[in-house]
């Protein structure tokens, strides 16, 4: 554990903010500092600042301890224990303090040495065109010293300098005004750097010695001008960059550095802003595919603004001449909904190709400033970012800080100091630059890639910067920030800032300088002559995710058949016996749990299944044909319901675990199933991105009550539902939600499924025509909402009560080869002797099924009334209610649902029905009224509620008023 001393504070007109510096002692065990640990640290903060204002107010045994602390000794040496109750002992009687290594010279107060105040350093050097809060005054050296106890005669006076530092070089003495002036040039010019709050010694000092090297800074090379000049800066007032053009070369300088270190693959996820400079001078997409956007009369699919297009490309790494792969993730305009997208995508390659380090594959993020600050997917996020099951082995997060958001400004956007304030919650560095210095930059992103895989952490890079236009080009932003942009106008660009300077220092001439700019212009025109030609947009040229192999050369599956989901019963009962068993020696499990157990090797010998099972059978038989499986979600390890128990735990030893599913088949496919951390938005963006990766993977996300999906609701509506129509891109994803009206009150009862069907794109009014061989595969692969094929999502409305309702089995029968999935199952009762004498037909689904039944016999309606469950409502199953709506011809039809009349599946499967019977019979309602909530609160009212429906749905006469 990281052990702490108190170090300074920085003063500024608000106040004085106190800091930490963690003690760099590595011969000292945490034995011998018992106080100087992070629990107390504050404690002892609180001291040392009573300490300083009187060293009086202190135990001597303080006093002491802070003497020999600033004399720069260790603090397990400096520390002495207090005297004994009866008195103080002598030895307290005298300053005690260890010689020093290096006599002649004086010893600082080790605070010095903390990273000046980023207050400072913002104020001093880094763009700030207005002040967040009050503008904070400037330290000067006498001041500085001042603090310390010292005066300006101490300034030329020469003090030892602790181990700590690396300013020094190979010095181990400075004078007191060379040792600020070195400080200062390490972190109050254009890059300040926040890292003291990481609580790993190893990790700071790295950072103190990519810093604090007298010199490193100008070491940068200064061949990157001709790489610098050739990001193509002609073009980016086209692409919306202005003001942070240095945004180019900071991405390829993470690219080519992360190449060097053997990154072969980079999945990145932007906002709009500077997207299509990012798609033609990082990712090298074709100029005259983009200059093709602006023309409206091509389309691929519905379509999206150029600006949330992406793109996957493999090419030559020119610096490191090695192939990598780019991937810019498609996105809506809700800033940071693809953070967790690319995560899971970037986890997902990492485990296919067995990149279990992050060494080969590798994210980078962009966001902007008020988005960083005010989105709490962000949040969410980076608390993925070291779970085992989520992470990406370090992300490269690069903040793009116009230092306003549209129009408001930050001191009304956020309660932080600094925008990226939010990612010290996993201890990730933070290094600020200005955007205005490319070489600042180019080294800061260096520095920030050799983080990444050093350490295989998240870090951020803030490029302070500015916006130069409104929010868009259209947009005034004088109405708003008056002040701002007044100075933003008088701003030269950052392009004219740096050829001024190289043009002043003779390191290139005005020639060639106009003939680069000249150049790139000719490839702009030549690209857009080269777009007029286009007559189609090409799906390829805009598929971020592509699926070799999947899809023919336009864009069609190869394969448009359902094959036969049944399995040999020798496979069923292999598969049963791995579910009711535990696979491996001397593993104790609950007592409990051995009870469940048993209760499965029961149904496997009575050859049927629940739902817990037949999930075992499903899975199972994918993995063994080679297909993994990945399973995330709050709880799924052993399921809400307690019903699953997928991961076994050892009753006697703590973490120990068995997985039986991976004991299936030798050679079977992993199985992925993992507790997430109590995110449904970020947990749920994740998982579609690691479905993005390949089509031979079920991925699945389950909502630990099905109602809980609303707070990933924009990943919902954003991508899932319409990203095949925007993007063209195809997911697998499967989401199981939890549903049923119970009496369990208000919360987690609806799964929502009305908001699943009022989202799909099949037209409610008119019959498909489609032959009866291939109708129900063309329905799937025209619908965006997908229940079998795997190029689109599935939503499954899944069971509480009935994961243990004894009725709600199936028989091995329905699962032997040459079975399908039903999307209607008919009723095979006593109804289907003489079909025109039945009164009514009551179509249904899920659960109420089973009131249904239970209320049809004991009414004795059983040749009256029949009772057909529609087990897949989207796409609708036209072509089978119609087989059942004419071998009923004399019968009512009745939509029965336990769900209000306003929720639920009525308003979706009424239109439907009246389509399937050519509008000949009108479709009757039973079921519970509107209401705003998705159910009462009340056990009694709930059962009222559920009687009331019951008999509206076997009294035949109940609509004859209506008729």
């Amino acid at each position: 554990e990281a052990l702490y001393v108190p170090c300074s504070w920085k003063k500024s007109l608000g106040g004085a903010l106190r800091t930490f510096e963690p003690l760099r002692s590595y011969t000292t065990s945490v034995s011998a500092e018992p106080f100087l640990n992070g629990t107390s640290s504050n404690y002892v903060e609180e001291m040392y600042y009573a300490w300083l204002e009187n060293p009086r107010s202190v135990h001597k045994s303080w006093d002491i301890f802070f003497r020999n602390a600033n004399a720069g000794v260790s603090p397990g040496s400096a520390y002495q224990s207090p005297p004994p109750l009866g008195g103080i002992s002598s030895r307290f009687d005298v300053y005690i303090c260890l010689p020093s290594p290096c006599p002649p010279s004086l010893s600082l107060p080790p605070s010095l040495f903390l990273p000046l105040s980023l207050s400072r350093i913002t104020t001093s050097s880094l763009l700030t065109l207005y002040f967040v809060s009050s503008p904070l005054s400037s330290v000067s050296m006498v001041m500085m010293a001042g603090f310390y106890g010292l005066d300006e005669s101490d300034l030329d006076k020469v003090f030892r300098l602790p181990t700590t530092t690396f300013i020094g070089g190979s010095e181990s003495v400075l004078p007191l005004r060379e040792i600020i002036s070195r400080l200062e040039m390490a972190y109050c010019q254009s890059i300040g750097v926040e890292f003291m709050f990481i609580n790993d010694l190893e990790q700071c000092q790295w950072i103190r010695q990519k810093f604090e090297r007298p010199g490193v800074i100008m070491s940068v090379c200064l061949s990157v001008f001709e790489e610098f000049l050739q990001r193509k800066w002609s073009s980016e007032k086209r692409f919306g960059l202005e003001g942070c053009e240095s945004l180019i070369p900071a991405l390829k300088t993470i690219i080519d550095k992360s190449s060097m270190n053997g990154v072969e693959s980079i999945i990145m996820g932007m906002p709009h802003r500077g997207r299509l400079n990012v798609l033609a001078n990082v990712i090298h997409k074709e100029l005259d595919q983009i200059f093709c956007q602006f023309d409206s009369n091509l389309e691929a699919g519905s379509g999206d603004v150029k600006y949330h297009l992406g793109m996957w490309h493999r090419r030559i790494n020119r610096v490191t001449d090695r192939n990598i792969t780019l991937s810019l993730m498609a996105n809506p305009s809700h800033l940071e909904a693809v953070d967790p997208v690319v995560q899971g995508k970037t986890k997902a390659e990492q485990f296919y190709c067995g990149d279990t380090e992050g060494k080969r594959v590798m994210s980078i993020l962009l966001h902007g400033d008020a988005a960083f600050a005010g989105q709490g997917v962000v949040y969410e996020t980076f608390h993925l970012s070291d779970l085992p099951s989520y992470t990406t082995h370090g992300t490269v997060h690069v903040v793009v800080n116009n230092q306003v958001g549209f129009t408001t400004d930050p001191r009304v956007a956020r309660s932080s100091s600094y925008p990226t304030d939010v990612a010290k919650v996993v201890n990730a560095p933070i290094f600020h630059v200005n955007a205005d210095d490319p070489e600042a930059v180019m080294y800061v992103c260096n520095v920030a890639a050799e983080w990444r895989a050093t350490f295989h952490k998240d870090v951020v890079v803030d490029l302070v910067c500015y916006r130069r236009n409104g929010h868009n080009e259209m947009d005034e932003p004088l109405f708003t920030q008056p002040l701002m942009y007044k100075q933003i106008k008088k701003q030269k660009g950052v392009l004219q800032k740096y050829s001024e300077k190289l043009l002043a220092e003779g390191a290139v001439s005005r020639q060639d300088y106009e003939e680069e700019i000249a150049k790139y212009d000719k490839i702009c025109e030549e690209a857009h002559a080269r777009s007029k030609d286009e007559k189609i947009l090409h799906i390829k040229h805009w598929l971020d995710s592509p699926w070799p192999g999947f899809f023919n050369v336009d864009g069609q599956p190869k394969s448009m058949t359902s094959r036969s989901t049944g399995l040999p019963e020798e496979e069923l009962v292999h598969i049963g016996y791995i579910a009711s068993s535990v696979p491996v020696e001397d593993f104790t499990i609950h007592r409990g749990l051995s009870r469940i157990l048993k209760g499965r090797a029961t149904m496997v010998g009575q050859r049927v299944c629940d739902w817990a099972l037949g999930e075992y059978m499903a899975f199972g038989s994918l993995l063994k044909e080679g297909t993994h499986i990945r399973l995330s979600g709050q709880d799924v390890e052993r399921g809400t319901f307690s019903h699953r128990h997928h991961v076994l735990h050892d009753q006697k030893i703590d973490r120990r675990i068995c997985i039986p599913m991976n004991h299936i088949s030798p050679n079977q496919a992993p199985y992925t199933v993992c507790n997430s951390s109590l995110s449904e938005y970020g947990v749920l963006g994740f998982e579609l991105g690691f479905a993005m990766a390949s089509p031979n993977a079920l991925v699945l996300w389950e909502a630990q009550f099905g109602d809980f999906h609303n707070t990933a609701q924009c990943i919902i509506d954003q991508f899932i539902c319409p990203g095949q129509a925007k993007w063209v891109r195809q997911n697998g994803i499967v989401l199981l939600l939890p549903h049923g009206m119970e009496g369990m009150g208000p919360e987690h009862s609806s799964a929502r499924p009305e908001r699943f069907l009022q989202m799909c794109n099949e037209d409610p009014d008119t019959y498909p025509i489609f032959s009866a061989e291939e109708f129900a595969v063309r329905q799937l692969y025209d619908c965006n909402w997908i229940i079998v094929n795997c190029s689109t999502p599935l939503i499954v409305i899944t069971p509480k009560s009935l994961l243990r309702h004894p009725e709600a089995k199936s028989s091995f029968d329905d699962m032997l080869p040459g079975t399908h999935f039903q999307r209607l199952i008919p009723d095979s009762g006593p109804v289907c002797e003489n079909p025109e004498a039945v009164k009514r037909i009551v179509f249904c689904t899920g659960k109420v099924y089973y009131e249904l039944t239970r209320e049809r016999n004991n009414r004795g309606n059983d040749d009256t009334v029949a009772i057909a469950r529609i087990e897949q409502l989207s796409p609708f199953p036209f072509d089978q209610v119609k087989v059942e709506t004419d071998r009923y011809p004399n019968a009512d039809l009745v939509w029965c649902q336990e769900e209000h009349k306003n929720q639920g599946y009525y308003d979706y499967v009424k239109p439907r029905l009246r389509t399937t019977v050519d509008r000949t019979r009108p479709v009757w309602y039973a079921g519970r009224g509107p209401a705003a909530a998705p159910a009462t609160g009340n056990k009694a009212a709930h059962l009222v509620e559920l009687q009331r429906f019951l008999d509206t749905a076997f009294n035949l006469d109940a609509f004859t008023e209506q008729s």
